[in-house]
């Protein structure tokens, strides 16, 4: 019986279920690991205030408690502390306790038996900053212009409203310093240019001159109006200010041009949590990252990831479906047409650094220095395409993920009935003809999961990326209302990078953590949006030719 199973093949089939299963499970364990540290970064967790007396003394300590773990005796003896009745481990926790500028550090382990009381008082409040982190005390007092407006419980009211007027400013001035005063310096600088390339070509003169000194006064005329504006937002935004008492009792004076958010975790109801979760994971996603990528949101590593993908895409597609038509509907089989074979699979075995080094070599310094050299002599001796970008990016990815979509369209093209050929040839039509109405359209499912290949990969590389476009923190985004909108010649930031860069590079370890999981949570989501999008369009073109195919 038990040989006439194995003969069967069933242990085989039950093998391979196993091990698929096994694999499921663990993917589905890393998602689930992944989303509940990274969505649990934007709960607003509860402050705790501790009286706490060690070795030092006795002290007051504020801040949130994001993580437990035991310490072994041996090690504790070591540190200096106390171990109590002998026991094997010291607990300890580890808290968030901001205010760097104070302390000078967000985060500090303490041991539960100095822990002396422990309370969560309702009238704590946490201040996200732009500089230095999170600020954690008690609001005493609303300031404007250096004199205290309201002070006791009222004081949280109107700090709210003072906070809200402020990011309003905040976000003109925002609005005139990258917008307007970018585009004014953008039109500068391309004046610059023609007025470099003209010198070049000898035609520089006293018209030209002329002209383009009256450019430069227009713009030079709206500079200093767009300076007024911001003088005059500048002097109301630092009109307000906040009085906080620190856990040690220091009063500390909290600019409000410098606070982005204002609240009291443990006086909010389960509701207003859940709403300002929605905000903070809003927030994420839409905001730039500040504090060396420690704080803030993604949103330029999101439309950097995203727009590099689409560009890859609309590359690689119609050189892999060109070069799979060649060698399934016209090369011959021969020598040649095995060794390209054999060359289009080990080119998708190759290490992604390598396509980098190349992307580097190739596109970044010969194609791009060229293109500097011919096209934009006037910009020299900085480089317009002669540096990495995301144009190169893009097609370095391009190349990678190139053996995926020809492999996977020649194989959608070798499904294809050769009676569809023939009878679209016996009714008139040419080679040409058939390929284009005929066959590829029905090879267009194929071409679809092979572009579906190429996105999974390519959206998750980072190591090529590294040498030919991406960046740590990129001023401005590839498409903006400049002309030409789009400029591939840009570094752009990438979701990838940022997960390596926040993990590996950040000087605050414990503040980066929670953003590696929220990162990567939304890179994975990132990939499976683009991923259901082609799926999509590959099931209805999948449902429209399957007549065909019958």
């Amino acid at each position: 019986m038990i040989k006439e199973w194995f003969k069967s093949g069933s242990p085989w089939i039950w093998l391979t279920a196993g091990a698929v299963t096994i694999n499921l499970v663990l993917v589905a364990g890393l998602l689930l690991l992944i989303a509940f540290r990274g969505l649990g970064h934007f709960w607003p967790a509860d402050i705790v205030e501790y009286q706490y007396e060690d070795a030092s003394g006795r002290s007051t300590i504020i801040g949130e408690q994001v993580d437990t773990s035991l310490l072994p005796a041996a090690q504790a003896k070591a540190a200096g502390h106390q171990v109590l009745n002998d026991a094997e481990y010291l607990v300890q926790f580890l808290v968030k306790t901001g205010n760097r500028d104070i302390l000078g550090s967000d985060f500090r382990w303490i041991q539960q038996q100095y822990i002396r009381h422990k309370a969560e008082p309702a009238d704590l409040i946490s201040v996200e900053r732009r500089e230095w982190g999170n600020f954690y005390g008690r609001l005493k007092a609303v300031k404007e212009d250096g004199s205290i407006i309201v002070q006791g419980e009222a004081a949280l009211a109107v700090a709210q409203e003072k906070l809200a007027a402020a990011l309003e400013l905040h976000e003109q001035i925002d609005v005139l310093q990258n917008k307007d005063v970018g585009a004014i310096n953008y039109g500068l600088e391309r004046l610059r240019l023609k007025q470099r390339a003209l010198e070049l070509k000898g035609e520089w003169d006293d018209a030209h001159a002329q002209e383009f000194a009256a450019q430069k006064q227009a713009y030079q005329q709206k500079y200093q109006e767009i300076q007024v504006q911001l003088a005059k937002l500048n002097r109301e935004i630092k009109r307000a200010s906040l009085v906080a008492v620190e856990a040690g009792g220091r009063e500390v004076n909290l600019p409000l041009h410098r606070i982005v958010k204002l609240t009291q975790p443990n006086a909010m109801s389960g509701l207003d949590k859940m709403v300002e979760y929605a905000r903070n994971f809003v927030t994420f996603v839409s905001d730039e990252p500040r504090e060396a990528n420690t704080e803030g949101g993604i949103f330029p590593a999101i439309f950097g990831t995203v727009l590099m993908v689409l560009l890859m895409a609309v590359v690689v597609t119609p050189f892999g479906v060109i070069a799979a038509v060649y060698l399934r509907e016209y090369a011959k089989e021969g020598f040649v047409t095995r060794i390209i074979r054999i060359a289009v699979n080990n080119l998708a075995g190759v290490p992604s650094i390598v396509y980098g080094v190349f992307g580097l070599g190739f596109f970044v310094y010969i194609i791009g220095g060229n293109i500097d050299r011919l096209f934009f002599p006037e910009a020299a001796p900085a480089p317009v395409f002669g540096t990495p970008g995301l144009l190169w990016a893009s097609l370095t990815l391009a190349l990678m993920t190139l053996p995926v979509v020809i492999v996977a369209t020649e194989e959608g093209l070798s499904r294809i009935p050769k009676s569809i050929r023939e009878g679209s040839l016996a009714l008139g039509a040419t080679k040409a003809e058939t390929l284009w109405r005929t066959v590829l359209p029905m090879a267009s499912p194929a071409i679809m999961t092979g572009l579906i290949l190429a996105v999974a990969r390519a959206a998750g590389e980072v190591a090529p990326l590294m040498l030919v476009g991406v960046v740590k923190l990129a001023p401005t985004l590839p498409l903006d209302g400049n002309f030409p909108f789009l400029h591939l010649d840009r570094k752009f930031m990438h979701l990838g990078f940022h997960i390596y860069d926040v993990g590996f590079q950040s000087p605050n370890v414990e503040a980066a953590r929670p953003l590696v999981y929220a990162t990567s949570l939304l890179l994975v989501m990132v990939i499976v949006g683009l991923n259901m999008f082609a799926i999509t369009i590959r099931n209805n073109l999948r449902e429209k030719y399957r007549a065909l195919e019958n």
